[in-house]
């Protein structure tokens, strides 16, 4: 007996607990109010006690709705009356009577009435985001005391003047006029009080009226007639009597439970969201829940089955061909025979005439083969651009770039770059014959800009082995190099086969073109001889100051440039050698050079040393002293410039340029 008397005690715990819902024949309306569950009238009609509402009949034979308990609604004013009643939203609305005092200048006295609101045995409180404190007169000072459900109270208030008319903005309620603050959350109750002291006795003549209220804020805007006219907030403006007085909406908010969704969830028994496709909304404050239906329905989340599917092809739902409805949505498609966007007016559009089986394979296969080609173009490119990055890094490495960067690292004064052949390119125009500035027989120098800066880029035109491996090498010695009468060498490029090289560029042009050009003119002697003693200084450093020293090995009047102070700046090193270290002055090397400037014994011999520098050297300062040039013609003979005669040009005497 024991056992079967506990098993219908597990039984009992195990049966679910039926959901309780409004029996049929409660009341839906009262008035003009329409009440929805979980509110109700009538015994069992609502969610619990504090959703009961009476429908009250009052003093002009109307019924209203009222939310308080059946034994006090007689007694209830007319500004506790439920208005309208949102489900979805979780707000009702009630009307006040606006709160006054005036100052009647005939009998010298203050009338005014002051209202209460209490909801104190509701489940509203004012909403305090859709309500504000507003406070309207020339000289009026108010205050209001508003307690909360946990009987703690609060008191806010604002002073709103105006000594005249001309102050009032109709729209504004800044202070001129008309004040406003925001309350608290969760008040149930407030009392309005004025501030007897601030009163209209010194503005009667055109405002001699305050006014306070609780009101929500969207559904008033400020008319400067509420302050000038009497019968702004009174039907009777002598008598100000509650029943005749304008009353204006308050907006309530309420949950159906005080808990989150997700306490709320927990406990199945008391969850307010039965229906099926409902969904729990916390209230904005984080304080309680509301319950709605899911986005496609419509109906009462508090009832089972209360959420029903909304036909979105009955209403408007922005459907301009064949509107489908589904579960919680709807679809929407263009009539047969056309196509397009069936959401936007117009959208559908007439089919083009079929296309028959052949001409889709048609274009199915050119579509095939322009795939197969932009693919077969796109594997080549990459080939190619493998294929060029591959040989740029072969130059690269065969000319010492490496070695270069290492030694750039180590010595951070160094002011030497290497190129990317896109610069160079970018600064030459790619190599625009049109930027030619000279041309000789170991490259082509090009005019160009990099960074703003203007640069001589030399494109060499052969290279032999030995150069190539000791490139690197010997361009980095050249980059140490630093005289004011030698040309500096500002980088390289090592990704073409043969490298190119980048200078300073001087602006003048080289010596050959002052002496023997076009617009050749007399020099001043002192101007030549500074001009000698400049490249005698700059060939002096080569062979002894710099390390290891270097033979130039083509000392030319066309290799000296000068700029535009006619100072002299030797240049193109495309032909110089590293002379030899120690014991082994001179070396045997293949002979390179111009003819008129070459070393007589270099030539015979092949063996180099830094005394063939010094004799083209001398074939430069003749013809700097005769201004012909190193091999002339003179009739039908040649002559070398050892055979001639000095040429002074002295100070007197006409010249086409001042040089200096």
């Amino acid at each position: 007996m024991a056992i079967v008397f506990f098993f219908m005690l597990l039984l009992s715990f195990c049966v679910v607990q039926p959901i309780f819902q409004p029996p049929a024949g409660c009341l839906t309306h009262c008035g003009d109010t329409k009440v929805t569950y979980p509110f109700g009238m009538g015994k069992n009609c609502s969610r619990s006690e504090e959703f009961n509402l009476v429908c009250n009949k009052m003093s002009d034979g109307s019924y209203k709705a009222i939310s308080v308990p059946a034994s006090a609604a007689d007694q209830v004013s007319e500004e506790s009356v439920l208005h309208s009643i949102s489900v979805s939203q979780g707000q009702a609305r009630i009307e006040v009577v606006v709160s006054w005092m005036c100052y009647l200048n005939s009998i010298k006295k203050i009338r005014g009435g002051e209202y209460t609101v209490d909801l104190s045995t509701t489940p509203f409180w004012l909403s305090n985001t859709e309500n504000r404190f507003m406070v309207l007169g020339s000289e009026t000072s108010t205050y209001v005391k508003l307690k909360g459900s946990q009987s703690i109270w609060y008191t806010t208030g604002c002073t709103s003047v105006s000594l005249s008319e001309q102050g009032l903005v109709n729209g504004s309620c800044s202070g001129i006029g008309c004040c406003q603050t925001a309350i608290p959350f969760g008040m149930k109750y407030y009392k309005i009080r004025f501030d007897d002291s601030f009163n209209s006795s010194n503005t009667t003549t055109f405002s001699p009226c305050g006014y306070a209220m609780l009101i929500e804020t969207k559904n008033f805007k400020f008319s400067t007639t509420y302050l000038t006219r009497l019968d702004s907030f009174n039907k009777d403006a002598k008598r100000f009597s509650a029943k005749d007085a304008k009353k204006f909406s308050v907006v309530l908010d309420w949950v159906v439970g005080n808990e989150t969704c997700k306490i709320a969830k927990q406990n199945r028994t008391d969850y307010a969201c039965v229906s099926t496709n409902s969904k729990c909304v916390n209230h904005a404050t984080g304080q309680g829940y509301i319950c709605n239906c899911a986005p496609g329905y419509h109906g009462n989340p508090y009832l089972l089955n209360g959420c029903q599917d909304t036909d979105e092809c009955q209403i408007s739902s922005n459907c301009y061909g064949i509107c489908t409805n589904t579960l919680g949505s709807f679809k929407c498609a263009c009539p047969p025979g056309t196509h397009g966007n069936s959401t936007v007016p117009g959208g559908c559009y007439k089919n083009g005439p079929k296309i028959q089986l052949w001409g889709k394979l048609v274009i199915g296969f050119s579509i095939c083969i322009v795939i197969l080609l932009l693919s077969s173009s796109l594997v080549y490119w990459v080939y190619q651009r493998r294929q060029i990055t591959t040989i740029k890094e072969k130059y690269f490495r065969q000319y010492g770039g490496h070695l270069l960067l290492e030694k750039m690292k180590s010595e951070q004064g160094l002011s030497f770059r290497i190129f990317k052949e896109q610069e160079l390119n970018e600064a030459t125009d790619h190599f625009n014959s049109k930027n030619v500035v000279g041309e000789g027989g170991n490259g082509t120098v090009y005019r160009g800009t990099i960074n703003n800066n203007k640069v001589a880029i030399k494109k060499c035109k052969t290279i032999n082995e030995r150069q190539k491996k000791e490139f690197g090498k010997e361009i980095l010695i050249l980059s140490q190099i630093n005289h004011k009468n030698i040309v500096r060498i500002l980088g390289c490029c090592l990704e073409l086969e043969i490298p190119v090289l980048v200078y300073e560029f001087i602006s003048k042009g080289t010596l050959f073109d002052l002496l023997h050009g076009e617009n050749a003119t007399c020099i001043p002697l002192n101007t030549r001889l500074r001009i000698a003693q400049e490249t005698a200084e700059a060939l002096a450093y080569l062979h002894s100051w710099a390390s290891p020293s270097i033979v130039h090995r083509d000392v030319k009047t066309s290799n000296i440039l000068l700029d535009e102070n006619f100072v002299a700046k030797v240049s193109d090193f495309g032909a110089s050698v590293l002379a030899p270290m120690g014991d082994d002055e001179e070396f045997v090397t293949h002979v390179q050079g111009t003819r008129g400037y070459l070393d007589p014994e270099y030539m015979q011999t092949g063996q180099l040393t830094v005394k063939s520098d010094v004799y083209s050297f001398g074939v430069v300062l003749i013809e700097l002293f005769t201004q012909k040039k190193a091999v002339y013609m003179d009739g039908l003979e040649y002559y070398n410039l050892d055979r001639s005669r000095i040429f002074v040009c002295y100070e007197g005497q006409q010249s086409r340029g001042d040089i200096g």
